[in-house]
């Protein structure tokens, strides 16, 4: 990030003293002069960098804690940059441009950049002279260039994400088959799919891939627990973890009536269903009828909304079915009040005989134990034993249980989830890797809920969601806060050290500019690779707010030269600093541009982390070189004379202040 960075300053200084030697200064007056007269403006574009990672820095969230080790070293780097550029730079330019000044004979020059570079100049003077000729031209053109910024933003701006998935080699799947299988069943599905997946195993096969063959598989496992399975695999190439997804999962989904889903694991989640998983809750207190409604909800996802088709996953947490064998014994009130036994004492009995029921705390030699009252193991070998179990009467009369209660042989939940003290069924859904979670979330709610509302839920159920859905939104809005309060920073730092409020709004919109630009670098990403818009590509738009106003900077501060120091004219100036000011704009922005390529072009370790950061920094900058040069100039010529008026005002009072 920073190897570009921390040249601009040096660029901008340097420029400067090999432009007053080109107009035939000494070699110290230049050094001298050439570093004093840019001082200001390296001096609040360092410092503009530098607090824009304020807000990064206090973060709490993810987001800022995976950034806030790279906002310390920019910040580090140009702060030590800023001090090189305004003390090595000019001693060196003393001692090495000591020659004969240089002129248009003697310059080495490239045979097409020059000639374009020519071109370009010529154009981008021509443009400004003519729209700073007058104020009419002047809007009209700042209305254009902000209007279409503004509109290419909002019209290409992709849909949200949390936060990349990285590269781990690990694909993870949890498998839900329908309820009732026992441990032979599940353990012929297991060999079905070690069957199915063989053929990928390195082991079995050789490590080597042919040519459109997948990835060999380096591990596998298959493990079952009481109430889950899961699976997984690790790939002989780690670069291609990611292709064991479909391979997996086809194997997994074998099994008719089996919910699940697999992923390549995370760098970033917490669950096992990754940084991009949805927690849809259907709570309510019957839970027949919250089941019943994540059934109807089920197939409207997994039918249209979310197919597995497509590669969407969907697993029910806990199942949709009540497949687990349970026997209810249900007091008879009348029985029960006849036989004088309370409800109580018939549950205790039943417990007494089936789990133990523990009766108090005892110690004995220091130790504390449980005393517990235990009926006589395996003595009830048949579910129908339920029936011939013995309670003790009031009177002492000893009945079958069932002559005091009804016994019902039915089916329950494997298990029961709570939120909010509400039996609640979860739907998680994992989109396709290709759709932003915004999207996915939108269309929920549009074709999921709404209609499931539309159709009536049963009374008291209530759907929402959970997980990353909630994530996401907790970080966009903290995120659109530190986006307004670092543009709100980096004004008032301009504000302080140009001593005017005005000229800091002229800088600030060139931040929509470099909004567009990101946006387009973005999109242009996604021509080869697909790159959404997740939470720490989008810090690439907070790091433009300090990157792209020191072009901004370098023609106000010019032109404010111009006028203070050499009297001229609010046009002339505004024509004098453009011209002055191409040149160091340009390298400047190369020099980031170039260094920041790599992160973007090359893969490698952790490449698909900021990736897309680095587009959005890439395409903002570029953009901004040269619409910067094309509103600047004209957002002068409407404000310039009216700070300078101001400016001269306050001067004078206080130069007349002692006197009063």
């Amino acid at each position: 990030f920073a190897v570009g960075m921390v040249v601009d300053a040096a660029i901008v200084v340097l420029e400067n003293i090999f432009r007053l030697r080109q107009e035939g200064r000494s070699t110290a007056e230049a050094a001298y002069h050439g570093a004093r007269q840019v001082w200001g403006a390296v001096l609040v574009s360092a410092l503009t960098t530098v607090v824009v990672f304020a807000p990064i820095l206090v973060m709490d969230l993810e987001v800022g804690q995976l950034f806030r080790d790279i906002a310390v070293a920019i910040s580090v780097a140009v702060l030590l940059s800023l001090v090189v550029a305004v003390t090595v730079i000019p001693a060196l330019a003393k001692r090495l441009l000591s020659g004969p000044p240089p002129s248009a004979e003697t310059q080495l020059r490239l045979p097409v950049v020059d000639s374009l570079a020519d071109r370009f100049v010529a154009a981008v003077m021509a443009f400004t002279r003519r729209t700073t000729a007058s104020r009419a031209a002047s809007v009209a053109v700042v209305a254009m260039v902000c209007g279409a910024a503004a509109l290419a933003t909002w019209t290409f701006l992709p849909k949200l994400d949390y936060l990349p998935e990285g590269n781990r080699n690990l694909a993870f799947g949890v498998m839900l088959p329908p309820p009732g299988y026992n441990l032979e069943t599940t353990a012929e599905i297991a060999t079905g799919i070690e069957d199915k997946l063989r053929p990928h195993w390195a082991s079995e096969t050789g490590s080597e891939s042919a040519s459109g063959e997948s990835v060999k598989i380096d591990n596998f496992f298959f493990v079952v627990w009481r109430n889950q399975t899961f699976l997984g695999a690790s790939a002989v190439d780690p670069t291609r973890a990611s292709e064991l997804v479909p391979v997996v999962r086809d194997a997994m989904f074998q099994e008719p009536g089996t919910f699940g889903f697999v992923n390549q694991l995370s760098l970033f989640g917490r669950g096992i269903g990754g940084g991009r998983l949805i927690e849809f809750n259907i709570s309510g207190p019957d839970l027949q009828a919250v089941l019943d409604v994540a059934l109807r909800a089920t197939q409207l996802i997994s039918g249209t909304v979310f197919p597995p088709t497509e590669g969407h996953q969907l697993r029910p947490n806990p199942g949709l079915e009540l497949g687990a064998p349970e026997i209810r014994v249900i007091p008879d009130p009348v029985r029960l009040a006849d036989s004088g036994v309370t409800a109580t004492e018939l549950g205790l009995t039943v417990d007494t005989y089936n789990d133990g029921l523990r009766v108090v705390e005892i110690t004995v030699d220091g130790k504390r134990l449980d005393l517990t009252l235990l009926g006589p193991e395996r003595n009830i070998r048949q579910t129908q034993g339920i029936n011939n179990l013995p309670v003790v009467t009031e009177s002492g009369a000893i009945l079958p249980v069932s002559a005091l209660a009804a016994i019902q042989v039915t089916a329950g939940p494997v298990e029961i989830r709570h939120l909010e003290r509400a039996r609640t069924v979860t739907l998680e859904i994992r989109p396709a890797p290709e759709v932003p979670l915004e999207f996915a979330l939108e269309r929920l709610d549009r074709e999921v809920i709404q209609i499931l509302k539309s159709e009536g839920l049963p009374p008291g159920v209530r759907l929402g969601w959970s997980g990353t859905a909630d994530q996401l939104a907790e970080t966009w809005d903290e995120m659109v806060v530190n986006l307004a309060l670092a543009v709100i920073i980096v004004y008032l730092v301009m504000a302080v050290l140009f001593e005017s409020f005005i000229y800091p709004l002229i800088i600030v919109l060139s931040v929509p500019l470099a909004t567009a630009g990101g946006v387009g670098g973005l999109a242009l990403l996604n021509i080869w690779v697909y790159q959404p818009l997740d939470m720490l590509t989008l810090l690439g738009f907070v790091i433009l707010v300090g990157i792209v106003v020191n072009n901004a900077i370098l023609l106000v501060h010019q032109t404010i030269f111009h006028v203070r120091q050499e009297s001229d004219g609010v046009q002339e100036a505004i024509l004098k600093a453009t011209r002055n000011r191409i040149r160091p704009i340009f390298m400047s922005t190369t020099t980031s541009v170039c260094g920041m390529l790599p992160l973007v072009v090359f893969p490698g370790a952790g490449s698909e982390l900021y990736r897309g950061l680095g587009s959005v920094v890439l395409g903002g900058l570029s953009l901004s070189a040269l619409l910067t040069l094309l509103i600047i100039p004209p957002l002068l010529r409407l404000v310039a004379g009216l700070a300078e008026a101001s400016a001269a005002g306050r001067k004078a009072g206080r130069a007349g202040s002692p006197a009063e």
